[in-house]
């Protein structure tokens, strides 16, 4: 990954929008000069949400239960640049992906932070606590993969659409499942089970089709990632070796029937100071298990405030 080497500056906030109650919303401006979309709300310890995807914008997880922690919590929603209300950039390497939650933190002048971080967002949050230990309080880890796209996911989604497809199981070159994978996909969305590797529930996709639609996004950072892996490998490295490294707390928040990244990618995790819930539901259990998912991130930062 390459060194970051850009120089912090002060920040304009360009927008300030009003909202009710204890609630706003706006952009700032990075150092590199990108228009960050943001929203704050609620009261308590400052927690950033870090979406997922790649490039998913923030309002799905918001509006479909996240914004249940704003009880007790201050909630830092942020549009990744490329994605949902943010800018467009030249540059989506992952050091200027932490470079823009650093610079988020500095603007609202936070001294110390939790990360909640969804799916594909744990590799930010994870390499942003490796790089300012001194500014996070404690990683909430919510199906989260820190190996994109790894051996053992892809070969549980393969035997997992097989078995809905009723394919008959067959043994997969690792040099294969890329092309395996996409194969069974296509066979599932011809059968309208794609939503499946989510969720069991039909309803769930609709209602995150609807808040998509009424939330209109960009999805350049999550373009990038995906059709130029070569020009960003880095997103495509295995970052369950760095997990030793962490020592700040950590919550592991799993789903046990989550096929997007897999039932046991979590076990390869190594932080010294990690805690895990594992939760009977899927990959979406911030809204299909919306009051255990919440009791748990509650009960950590709690603990850790």
């Amino acid at each position: 990954m390459k060194t970051i080497s850009l120089l912090l500056c002060f920040f304009l906030s360009i927008i300030s929008v009003s909202a009710q109650g204890n609630s706003s919303e706006g952009f700032f401006e990075t150092s590199d000069h990108i228009k960050i979309k943001y929203k704050v709300s609620g009261k308590g310890e400052a927690c950033i949400y870090v979406p997922g995807g790649p490039g998913q914008g923030y309002p799905s997880f918001e509006l479909m239960g996240g914004n249940n922690l704003e009880k007790n919590m201050k909630m830092i929603y942020m549009d990744q640049r490329g994605s949902g209300g943010s800018a467009q950039a030249e540059n989506y390497h992952l050091d200027k992906m932490i470079q823009d939650i650093e610079e988020l933190r500095q603007h609202m002048k936070l001294n110390r932070v939790f990360l909640l971080a969804h799916s594909f967002g744990g590799i930010i949050a994870v390499n942003y606590a490796k790089k300012y230990p001194q500014y996070t309080k404690g990683l909430i880890l919510a199906n989260v993969t820190l190996h994109f796209l790894n051996d053992e996911s892809l070969k549980e989604q393969i035997q997992y659409g097989n078995e809905l497809l009723h394919i008959p199981a067959k043994d997969i070159s690792k040099d294969s499942l890329q092309s395996e994978i996409a194969k069974v996909s296509s066979l599932m969305r011809k059968k309208r089970i794609g939503y499946k590797f989510l969720t069991d529930d039909i309803e769930t996709i609709k209602q995150m089709d609807k808040i998509d639609s009424l939330h209109p996004r960009i999805i350049d950072f999550g373009m990038a990632v995906i059709t130029k892996p070569k020009e960003y490998p880095e997103y495509y490295t295995d970052y369950t070796l760095l997990t030793k490294d962490i020592r700040v707390p950590v919550l592991i928040i799993t789903g046990k029937k989550d096929k997007a990244v897999g039932t046991k990618h979590y076990q390869t995790f190594q932080f010294p100071n990690q805690k895990v819930a594992s939760i009977d539901g899927g990959h979406l259990l911030y809204y299909e298990k919306n009051i255990q998912f919440i009791n748990n991130v509650w009960n950590f930062v709690n603990h850790h405030r």
